[in-house]
């Protein structure tokens, strides 16, 4: 009883601990973004600003346009995710269902793309964008991020779907059930919450993407809000801190808002499915 005691103790210790690591960037952040420039100049920073400001988020807002690159943002990661969700979930319930050479074969060349790193693939990708007119577009770069999040959320979700039981599509199968109907009443609501988090997955990638679209966005009323906020740091590599931490902070809220929203949704989705099976 001891030792499980102990083990459990130092479980939640080591929890608490990489839970700390975790947030330490983010409240440090947030720190940054409510302090003078006097306090960010201080030989002896402080946690807790001494006399919060909200000058910083006016800065930034006055200096960049943050919510036209934010809209940019949101418009490209909300239809990367939907897209590439369509497009995953047919394809992982074949590959989940038909235990093919083909299959696995697929599956780990899916694993395997992930490995590639971005420079190898970024002028092949510029070129065949511009040939199709696509260059300094929000529809070239959805494009780019459906293709790039796809591996990644079609390995998820053939993860998901063999956790479906497959006696559950036969016992509707005898029910009298069709196959559509198997697939809409049985495996969709068990589904739900890999489809969510997958969901989730993709947007939370496009959305803090920098590389392709510093590429492939040129005119400023295109740009994203990662590369918005690289016009805080001037020329000669100097960050206005104060302004660049009010604008990251304001970049991560959308991330953590959908996240806190659509857990509960996982959450109970997950109970659901359990009581289903």
């Amino acid at each position: 009883m001891r030792t499980s005691a102990a083990g459990r103790v130092g479980q939640y210790a080591a929890l608490l601990g990489y839970l700390v690591f975790l947030a330490f960037p983010f409240l440090w952040l947030v720190s940054t973004a409510f302090k003078s420039p006097r306090e960010l100049g201080s030989p002896h920073p402080t946690w807790i600003p001494r006399h919060p400001t909200l000058d910083n988020f006016r800065q930034a807002f006055d200096e960049q346009p943050l919510l036209r690159a934010a809209g940019n943002s949101l418009l490209a990661a909300l239809a990367a995710a939907v897209i590439a969700v369509l497009i995953a979930t047919p394809l992982a319930y074949v590959m989940a269902r038909q235990r093919t050479r083909l299959a696995k074969a697929a599956t780990g060349w899916v694993v395997v793309s992930q490995a590639f790193p971005l420079v190898l693939v970024i002028i092949p990708l510029f070129l065949v964008l511009k040939e199709l007119r696509l260059i300094n577009s929000l529809a070239g770069l959805v494009m780019v991020y459906v293709v790039w999040a796809l591996p990644f959320a079609l390995w998820m979700l053939v993860g998901y779907v063999r956790a479906v039981p497959g006696e559950l599509e036969e016992a509707a199968a005898v029910d009298g059930a069709g196959r559509l109907r198997t697939l809409v009443s049985v495996t969709a609501p068990l589904l739900a919450p890999g489809i969510v988090a997958t969901a989730l997955f993709a947007f939370i990638t496009a959305w803090n993407e920098f590389f392709f679209a510093l590429v492939l966005l040129k005119t400023p009323e295109k740009q994203t809000l990662p590369v918005v906020l690289t016009h805080f740091i001037g020329a000669e590599g100097v960050a206005d801190l104060g302004p660049l931490a009010a604008a990251a902070f304001l970049a991560t809220l959308p991330s953590l808002i959908i996240f806190a929203i659509i857990q509960r949704r996982i959450t109970g989705g997950m109970l659901a499915g359990a009581v289903k099976s």
